[in-house]
């Protein structure tokens, strides 16, 4: 798991529970060196404790490059945020979401680093303009929103303002990128981000269905478990809809785009898929995957169903 260029760049942490803590794992195992900061002292402890334990347990599914002493050797743990902000090149607040906070947290932040380092929140649905907007330090800051826990979802969501300076953004995406985490930077800030957008989307007509009596909370879980989540955990929903119809996304659109604009219009939803917006994201999907390749990549899927079912009957015999 260690890459070319770790350990070129330190990295400090602010806030040591779950999501710092697993931060913490990410940049160590990839060859960072990393402080994580914390008021309370018992709170470090705490955090140490839960990494040595996440480690140990990372090497039992060969998730790990090195042994895990030797990367938790990478780690420190800090009480003074000054101290341990001083020399880093990438700061990830990782507090509780509260905007006053993390208010202040920035704007200790930027008084308290180099002039090149980056300020990343781990927010989940404040944007960066909420949090830095009236900032002297404000083109150094952006949110990178990761999946819990990160060393186990390694996508990041790169969320800059319209004050970000460039070259941060550039900055952040490569040292993210060395960590071995999968970076989306978005076009534009949006409430939640793409990851929680779309949870909320599934959570809302989840709830929805069970409300009206549809299916059952255990039913529509077996519905995610057993059938979206299977595609999900390799392939997304526009590479899952190209290829479940011959001739991929347009085809698909053209069977199915009046029915989900029934089913939106029911929850009070009207966004129908329109013939430039279908055009768009097939052409995008053709970039990817041309059509006279389609049927190679069904055949991959299906491999990667194969693998996926035998990964899942394997371990329900190991869970019995």
């Amino acid at each position: 798991m260690t890459t070319a260029n770790a350990g070129l760049e330190k990295i400090a942490i602010i806030g040591s529970g779950s999501i710092g803590a697993g931060w913490a794992i990410v940049f160590a195992r990839a060859g960072f060196d990393v402080t994580l900061h914390d008021v309370a002292a018992a709170q470090l402890d705490k955090a140490e404790t839960l990494i040595g334990e996440r480690l140990a347990e990372l090497a039992t599914y060969c998730l790990l490059g090195n042994q895990p002493a030797e990367i938790a050797a990478r780690i420190r743990y800090m009480e003074n945020l000054e101290q341990a902000v001083a020399n880093a090149d990438l700061v990830i607040e990782a507090a509780p979401e509260i905007l006053d906070l993390k208010r202040d947290l920035f704007s200790r932040l930027i008084s308290a680093t180099q002039d090149h380092a980056i300020l990343a929140s781990s927010s989940s649905a404040l944007t960066t303009t909420t949090i830095a907007a009236d900032l002297a330090g404000r083109h150094r800051c952006l949110v990178a929103h990761p999946g819990n826990p990160p060393y186990l979802l390694p996508v990041v969501e790169l969320v800059p303002a319209d004050f970000t300076a460039p070259d941060i953004i550039q900055s952040a995406q490569k040292i993210f990128e060395d960590a071995g985490m999968s970076v989306v930077t978005l076009g534009r800030e949006v409430e939640g981000f793409v990851f929680n957008r779309l949870q909320g989307a599934v959570l809302r007509e989840a709830y929805c269905l069970v409300r009206d009596g549809v299916v059952s909370v255990d039913d529509l879980d077996k519905i995610i478990r057993d059938g979206l989540g299977m595609r999900y955990a390799f392939i997304g929903p526009f590479e899952t809809s190209d290829l479940n119809v011959r001739g991929g996304t347009a085809a698909h659109a053209a069977r199915m785009a009046a029915a989900y604009e029934r089913m939106g219009a029911e929850r009070g939803q009207h966004d129908p898929w329109t013939p430039d917006l279908v055009a768009r994201v097939a052409e995008q999907r053709r970039e990817k995957l041309p059509l006279q390749d389609w049927e190679k990549r069904v055949a991959w899927r299906d491999r990667r169903l194969m693998a996926l079912n035998r990964l899942k009957q394997d371990l329900r015999q190991t869970d019995g």
